[in-house]
């Protein structure tokens, strides 16, 4: 009995995790990606988008697409039944697909930044310093439903040449499961390792990423705030994290009444489920006629309001719920608003301060209006908008050709994350034979003369 334990344990430990085993190839196939040229890497972008409009494919992506929403929907009446805002997230269309496709060829126009000399400078004769743009090497990437963040991700990283291990939500796995098969083609024909992208399929996976810390250099957790935390609490590696849109409307005294209804219609309206959508609306006191056009706007649409006892008021003959104080602290992505009437537009920066999630948040004013800048300058947020819709918080309509999430912590990277924000830098040194002790106090000065000042 004790030698076929002693058998047994030595049989496991000879065995490779598989998840660190996944994790340890895609480092090696990122290595291979990121050594191609700017150019073939564009070219695998465009390959790509092409592929996403090919009908067969199309025809396949939505059918899997399909078999995911009919499954999601069958959980309504069971003891774990999905949001609708999850539900409409899932969704594929060719629409969608045209959409993704036209953000990877976006990519691909774009100028290249893998491998650009940011700085240069000279510390001496015969001695130059450069920093130099590289990839973050091998990225986790853990996001629920959106089968459309797979090639956006993908995109993303083949332009900036790292790897990526995707786990996305089960809700979504024949969708994801379609669209990796898509890019691994892609992939093989342009002769890449397919390693460089991998999809992680269960729980037992995802839990075995966060302890890749050898092999992964950054998780990009994609989900509710809570979930971000677990994620940021069960890893060592670094964690950012894509949390709640919790985002905020304003609308000042002097805000005229077409420009604020429009923008309130589609910062709710166009798109519900996205975390760049309104999930609060305060209005100035002194805007009530705007106010109510706002409000008698989005209630036509569908939208259940919830407001204060003066939007209450305000909004007669409008059907308007009490908010209570969790709905000022919620985020529905769904047809739902919570409305509160503010006094003064420091009263508006204090409700977004404490109740905000720093994704977005918008003022409506008149153009000439002062309450702009006092606006832009009062709120902490990673995309502060004036007299537009919060729903260009959005890579692809930022010019970045996609997102990885949007970001709203202050380090590494904020808003919208880009090519960018999955890069990182080296310090190169080449020299003559020069060694540090040779410089100093009574000794050889240095020269430190930038050659060129890029960033």
């Amino acid at each position: 009995m004790t030698e076929t334990v002693s058998q047994t344990v030595s049989q496991t430990e000879r065995e490779p995790d598989p998840i660190q085993a996944m994790a340890a190839a895609a480092r090696r196939a990122g290595k291979q990606l990121a050594a191609q040229s700017g150019e073939a890497r564009a070219a695998l972008l465009r390959a790509l988008a092409q592929a996403l409009e090919a009908p067969k494919n199309i025809a396949t992506l939505l059918a899997a697409n399909r078999a995911d929403v009919e499954a999601a929907k069958l959980r309504a009446n069971t003891h774990d039944p999905l949001s609708p805002a999850l539900i409409a997230r899932l969704g594929l269309s060719a629409a969608k697909l045209a959409g993704l496709a036209d953000g990877l060829r976006q990519l691909a126009a774009m100028p290249e930044l893998l491998g650009a000399v940011q700085m240069q400078r000279e510390l001496d004769d015969g001695l130059v310093l450069e920093r130099v743009s590289c990839p973050l090497g091998v990225l986790g990437v853990v996001f629920e439903a959106r089968p459309d963040a797979v090639p956006q991700i993908t995109g993303l990283a083949l332009k900036s040449g790292n790897a990526v291990l995707l786990k996305g939500g089960s809700e979504a796995q024949r969708s994801n499961a379609a669209l990796l098969e898509v890019i691994h083609a892609v992939l093989g024909a342009h002769g890449l390792d397919t390693a460089c992208v991998t999809l992680l399929e269960d729980r037992a996976a995802f839990h075995g990423l966060l302890k890749c810390h050898d092999h992964v250099d950054l998780i990009i957790a994609r989900g509710s705030g809570e979930f971000v935390q677990l994620v940021m609490d069960s890893t060592k590696i670094p964690v950012l994290g894509h949390a709640e849109g919790l985002c905020h409307l304003y609308v000042h005294a002097d805000a005229e009444a077409e420009r604020a209804t429009a923008i309130a219609v589609d910062a709710k309206c166009s798109y519900p489920a996205a975390c760049n959508a309104i999930e609060t609306l305060l209005w100035h006191a002194e805007a009530r006629e705007t106010s109510w056009a706002c409000l008698a706007a989005l209630a036509k649409r569908g939208v259940e309001l919830r407001g204060d006892p003066a939007t209450i008021e305000l909004a007669a003959g409008l059907p308007v719920q009490p908010a209570s104080d969790a709905d000022w602290d919620t985020e529905y992505g769904e047809m739902i608003l919570a409305v509160r009437q503010v006094d003064s537009l420091d009263a508006a920066l204090a409700h977004i301060e404490h109740h905000g999630s720093r994704h977005t948040a918008a003022i409506v004013c008149a153009d000439e209006s002062s309450a702009s800048e006092a606006f832009v300058d009062g709120v902490d947020a990673a995309c502060v908008f004036v007299n537009a819709s919060t729903r260009f918080a959005d890579g692809y309509r930022f010019g970045l050709g996609a997102e990885v999430g949007i970001a709203t912590g202050k380090l590494h990277a904020r808003g919208p994350v880009g090519v960018e924000g999955l890069l990182s830098y080296r310090w190169l040194l080449r020299g003559q034979g020069q060694i540090a002790s040779s410089y100093g106090p009574g000794l050889r000065a240095f020269k430190h003369r930038d050659l060129i000042t890029n960033r």
